[in-house]
Formats: C-alpha cells, structure tokens, sequence
C-alpha cells in the first residue's frame, strides 16, 4: 500500500473512532492459523469492556471496522444502562466459521485478548459457542460465557432470547395499551449478521 493511501486509511479509522468516542482499536492478524480481527474498546469509564465476540464472513475489512465500532458503542450504553460496573467493548473476527475455526485458532485469538491485560473481557456472540470459549480460556483469563462445568453461566444465549421477549412485550405495551402478545403479529428487522 502506498504511503498516500495508508493516510487515509489512518485518517478515517482515526476519525471514525474520534467521531464516536472510542478509546482503542486493535487489529489482529495471524499468519499461521489464518485468524484477522478487531478489537474495540468503546469506553471504560465504569469498568472494564465487556462485549462478545462475532465471526462472519464480512465483505470486507471496512465492513468489519464499521461494525466493530458499532456494537462496541452500543456496548458501553448497555452496561451502564444495566447499572454495571463495566464498559463497552467487542471483537469481530473475520472470516467464514465453518472453516477457520480450530483449536489453535481460537487459542491465538485468546492470546491477544490477554495482551490487553484484562481492559477487555469476551464473550460469545454470532457464530461463537461455548467451546469457543473454553479454547480462549486457555490463554486468558479475561472470557466469560463458560460452560457451567468449569464455573461459568453457560450458554447465554437463553437469557437473550428472554430480553428479545421483554422487550416485545414492551414494544406491545407501548402500541397497544397491553403487554399481551397474544394475536399480534410481529415483523422484525434483523439487526444482526
């Protein structure tokens, strides 16, 4: 890439995270097991980011950045909407699920959380599991999500499912006079990859 280029690049990356507040980015790449991804951490002024992991196959390095910044911003509204001690973070690895995850691939990833020295703690998010977690936790201990065998809450994927339902319910509240479902027909958007 030429010099001129790489300015921009810096430019814009540089702009987009002044623009909505964010204090780090980290990209991280790994030759041997194939993994790239990023790492924003929106704001830790009440704590830590907390934020899970999202794998897709994005249609480019842009498209990645743009969504990390996204849902690592929402993050932090999240936390401190929900009375935590904690701020917003997230990670995106790039690349299709089905055939880059291994082992020693989530083990890499594991390494550059724990580079941050614990400003940044995982989860799991679109195409993660639970195992997914355990292969982290092997190199760091700053992951969440763990299968209950080894101390953690599980798959959190249930608790998400039942504020999807809350917030319907609340939705339903609001339009109808009544949190009753019942006979409603609903149309979503969804928001995620």
């Amino acid at each position: 890439m030429k010099v001129k280029e790489l300015e921009k690049v810096n430019t814009g990356i540089l702009g987009a995270l002044t623009e909505q507040g964010h204090e780090q980015i980290v990209f991280c790449q790994d030759e041997a097991t194939g993994l790239k991804a990023i790492i924003a951490i929106h704001n830790t002024t009440l704590g830590p980011a907390l934020g899970g992991t999202r794998m897709w196959n994005y249609a480019s390095e842009q498209e990645a950045i743009t969504d990390v910044l996204r849902l690592s911003r929402g993050m932090t509204f999240k936390a401190a909407i929900s009375g935590l001690n904690l701020g917003g973070g997230k990670a995106v690895i790039m690349g299709d699920a089905s055939k880059l995850k291994t082992e020693a691939f989530m083990r890499r990833f594991g390494k550059f959380i724990q580079s941050l020295g614990g400003k940044y703690y995982t989860a799991e998010d679109v195409n993660m599991k639970t195992s997914d977690m355990e292969y982290i936790a092997m190199e760091t201990k700053y992951v969440t999500g763990l299968p209950e065998s080894m101390g953690g809450g599980g798959d959190p994927s249930p608790v998400t499912a039942y504020g999807v339902y809350i917030g319907m319910k609340a939705g339903a509240k609001k339009a109808f006079g009544s949190d009753s479902l019942a006979g409603k027909k609903l149309a979503c958007k969804a928001l995620v990859r």
